[in-house]
């Protein structure tokens, strides 16, 4: 439950804080003067905060046994002993392909016939020669022939005459190779009986036996007390109210700040920083002379020491 209250500081030395509920005490300062404000004092009660320690549990002494000790010893022994046998391994015969030539290769000949063919051949059947020819000259004006005469030394070639022969390739022969033939028969082949002696190993086996090694044993334990640490909050100076004091009337406001804390934690939240720094803050710059005391307080919720922790780490935020 939130209870709003009216907030008036001791701003003289020396004195201290002081929560007054609204028209809570209407009893008023003796011989006031006029236009002076005045603030009642009143000694906060102040507790103090002690552990003490508390045995849950006794300490005892158990007794913790040890079991006896075994270990597992294998020992060898020879069921069947070592022995030698024989084994007769019979003859085996196998198959051998040889492979032979039935026929030797061979080179055969070839005949390739005589081929005909068209020729010719020039003869020269009248060499070539010369002689004086006499000739009459044309328009001979001399009634004599005789007289017209000229005479001319003239070549004739010589004279040939071109013959059609046949021509002939005489007959020859070529090799030709004729391979070889192969032929393969198959023969036996004996691998001879034999008779092989074989080493029988023993055979071993084992058997497991336990061995003590320690009997089985006690030992006495000391089991430490369990203690538990209790926080109590104790009186130590009882409060009580004081005296009347005067202060400035315009240092005195009826109203809080109202800063709310999440349950359970004194962290400030965003909106609660925003309070502080336009109110508190802008009043401590104005005023950098006076001195302040800052508290806080929590619901009824929760017992009177966390309570009281958690008031003392909400005024420290």
């Amino acid at each position: 439950m939130k209870k709003q209250l009216l907030m008036l500081a001791c701003l003289v030395s020396g004195s201290t804080f002081a929560q007054v509920s609204a028209g809570a005490d209407s009893q008023l300062p003796p011989n006031p003067e006029p236009g002076k404000c005045y603030v009642k004092c009143i000694t906060p009660d102040v507790w103090k905060n002690e552990t003490v320690q508390i045995t849950k549990t006794p300490s005892y002494k158990k007794i913790k046994t040890t079991p006896a000790v075994y270990k597992t010893v294998t020992e060898e022994y020879i069921e069947t002993p070592s022995y030698k046998k024989y084994k007769v391994i019979p003859a085996k015969f196998t198959y051998e392909t040889v492979s032979y030539v039935s026929k030797e290769g061979r080179t055969d000949l070839s005949v390739v016939a005589p081929k005909f063919g068209t020729g010719s051949e020039t003869v020269e059947v009248k060499g070539a020669y010369a002689k004086w020819e006499y000739s009459t000259y044309p328009n001979c004006k001399s009634e004599n022939p005789g007289d017209c005469k000229y005479v001319c030394y003239k070549e004739y070639p010589a004279q040939s005459k071109t013959i059609r022969t046949q021509t002939v390739a005489d007959a020859y022969t070529k090799n030709v190779p004729v391979a070889e033939r192969k032929a393969s028969y198959r023969k036996r082949i004996l691998t001879p009986a034999r008779v092989e002696e074989i080493t029988v190993p023993a055979v071993k086996k084992t058997y497991s036996r336990q061995v003590l090694v320690s009997p089985e044993k006690k030992e006495e334990i000391t089991v430490p007390p369990v203690m538990e640490t209790v926080n109590k909050t104790v009186l130590a100076t009882k409060g009580g109210v004081t005296v009347w004091e005067e202060v400035e009337c315009g240092k005195i406001s009826g109203e809080i700040l109202p800063i709310y804390y999440n349950l359970g934690s004194a962290a400030l939240t965003a909106s609660a920083k925003r309070i502080i720094d336009t109110k508190l803050y802008a009043y401590m710059k104005a005023n950098p002379n006076q001195t302040i005391e800052i508290s806080s307080h929590t619901d009824s919720r929760g017992d009177d020491a966390s309570n009281l922790d958690l008031s003392e780490r909400r005024a420290r935020s």
